[in-house]
């Protein structure tokens, strides 16, 4: 298969009316996002004409997301998610980058996106890029009600009876339930004349073609659009589904907003194997009981989540009132796992399959795996594992060499995974995609994390920090990642980063939890040299945190 659209279109064929995303509210089936998304692809083909330039899609945590998503791909062109909420100047500056021909803005978000645009336009050399409403050019329209009554989700326009709807030649059809009900929505179907621009497109489509453009922060301040084909998407796809044995049976828990990375795996997993996707509610993973009660209801039996959402649920009594009934198979990834928190999890959950992820976005998500085989010591540190199937992952030191077995360096990443770039920012790009100083012999490209790491005996990868976490403080070189780590096994706290003002020469060391402070810098003087001891610590309520689970280092600096 060379594109993620024969992943949809087998799928179809084999399970079309079974869930492929749902929500609080209801589900969508395969044949509805089949429909919804060739709908949307074939207008924007009648609007845009056919080229690969990118469309920003404005949806939301929907179950109806992924399939606007997959219209942009049938379109030909890559989809570039953005998520609403974000900081207006934060979405100015994507916009600016990308240039989109187009935006689909759901009705939720269209007054704010509008708003943005109107904003941009001002400026000189910012192309206004037409704007369509996601429910309109889909044709869909989301309805629930066991009465038969129509509803429009999150409309503000008229309700038209979707029994009755006929527009240029796209019949709307009801999905009924036992009852009489409508339990997704209707979705009408593509005409003749657009059946051929979308074979037309088809045509020309290849694995390399790019799928999407995710952005991410940018150490300038400047969100860099990572670039990903279908071929490395694919890849990293299959590799993830034999680690963690995903199945057509399993139902996935996303945690993530569908416009980060780790998103990826929720809503291409169903679309290969015909699983299904449930969007947990966000306010739920401040929430334990509610949240296992959500996840026993929806009969989860896989997640990838952050590392974060683990140690937040942990720190909150997860497990104490109510257990997880169908959850198996569980991955991790975005930072260090602290392990007295893993051990909770599986002395709770002694069948379940744990894997720690590691990797970058510009490696399509990550790159190495290590199973858990074993109940984990509270102070024991995991490894970063072995590479996926098609990555290949070795280390180079700062002289350009491989470094021996046990030393440190830093890690690369090869293969067809890689990403094809930052948009529209060939400088970032060829600063972190170069060729391998490894390979001699023709061109290889690899991309630097800026993590170091070292091999063991036995080829496993073990994680050393990031290198911009790596500083020179009284004369000595100190990891923050080590300083966090003595943190969290002290009893007590619950999560804790610690961050390096240069100008003064301070550790400071945030940390939320039961423990006092006094306490905590007793134990870490146990712990540490005392040139690694924080001279500061800060009890908070809570750490602030990135959407993607990671923690806001911004934020915690302006503290």
């Amino acid at each position: 298969m060379k594109n993620v659209l024969e992943w949809l279109e087998a799928t179809v064929a084999k399970y079309p009316d079974k869930p492929a995303f749902s929500d609080t509210e209801s589900s969508i089936t395969f044949a509805q996002v089949y429909d919804i998304a060739r709908n949307t692809g074939a207008y924007l083909i009648e609007k845009l004409g056919v080229d690969r330039t990118p469309v920003a899609v404005f949806a939301g945590r929907k179950m109806v997301t992924p399939a606007y998503f997959l219209g942009v791909v049938y379109a030909g062109r890559p989809y570039a998610p953005i998520d609403a909420s974000l900081p207006d100047k934060r979405i100015e500056k994507i916009l600016e980058n990308l240039c989109p021909r187009a935006i689909v803005a759901d009705r939720e978000s269209l007054e704010h996106v509008e708003s943005i645009v109107d904003e941009l336009a001002k400026a000189e050399g910012f192309e206004r890029p037409q704007i369509f409403v996601a429910e309109d050019i889909s044709r869909f329209e989301w309805i629930v009600g066991a009465d038969g009554n129509c509803k429009i989700s999150e409309s503000t326009g008229d309700v038209v009876p979707v029994c009755e709807e006929e527009t240029d030649g796209i019949v709307a059809e009801n999905e009924k339930d036992t009852d009489g009900g409508v339990v997704a929505g209707c979705v009408g179907k593509t005409d003749d004349s657009s059946l051929e621009k979308l074979a037309a497109v088809r045509r020309q489509m290849s694995m390399t073609d790019p799928l999407y453009i995710i952005y991410t922060s940018g150490s300038t301040g400047n969100p860099k659009g990572v670039m990903t084909s279908h071929l490395s998407l694919m890849t990293y796809i299959n590799a993830y589904c034999d680690v963690m044995h995903i199945e057509g049976d399993d139902v996935l828990g996303n945690q993530s907003p569908l416009d980060y990375i780790a998103a990826i795996r929720d809503i291409y997993l169903p679309l290969k194997t015909g699983c299904s996707t449930a969007i947990i509610p966000k306010e739920y993973f401040m929430e334990p009981n509610a949240l296992f009660d959500y996840m026993n209801e929806k009969k989860v039996s896989s997640v990838g989540w952050s590392v974060s959402a683990f140690t937040i649920l942990t720190s909150l009594g997860a497990f104490e009132e109510v257990g997880l009934e169908s959850l198996r198979k569980i991955c991790f990834s975005g930072s260090v796992m602290p392990c007295r928190v893993l051990r909770k999890w599986q002395e709770n959950l002694p069948e379940a399959h744990f894997v720690n992820q590691y990797g970058p976005t510009e490696a399509t998500a990550s790159c190495t795996y290590y199973s858990v085989d074993h109940t984990v010591e509270e102070d024991e540190v995991l490894s970063i594992g072995q590479a996926y199937d098609n990555y290949r992952v070795f280390l180079i030191d700062e002289h350009g060499n491989e470094p021996a077995v046990g030393e440190q360096g830093e890690i690369c990443v090869c293969g067809p995974i890689l990403a094809l770039g930052y948009y529209n920012d060939w400088k970032r790009t060829e600063a972190a995609f170069t060729l391998n100083p490894l390979n001699k012999a023709y061109p290889e490209r690899m991309y630097r994390t800026g993590d170091y790491g070292r091999l063991d005996e036995d080829g496993i990868l073990h994680f050393c920090g990031r290198m911009d976490r790596q500083i020179k403080h009284m004369g000595h070189r100190v990891e923050l990642d080590e300083v966090e780590h003595a943190a969290n096994v002290v009893e007590g706290v619950a999560e804790s980063c610690v961050i390096y003002n240069k100008a003064k020469e301070v550790l400071i060391l945030f940390y939320t939890g039961d423990c006092d402070r006094r306490s905590l810098a007793l134990a870490l003087r146990d712990e540490l040299p005392g040139f690694m001891v924080p001279r500061k610590i800060k009890k908070l309520e809570q750490l602030p945190k990135l959407p993607n689970g990671k923690y806001d280092m911004k934020k915690l600096e302006e503290m």
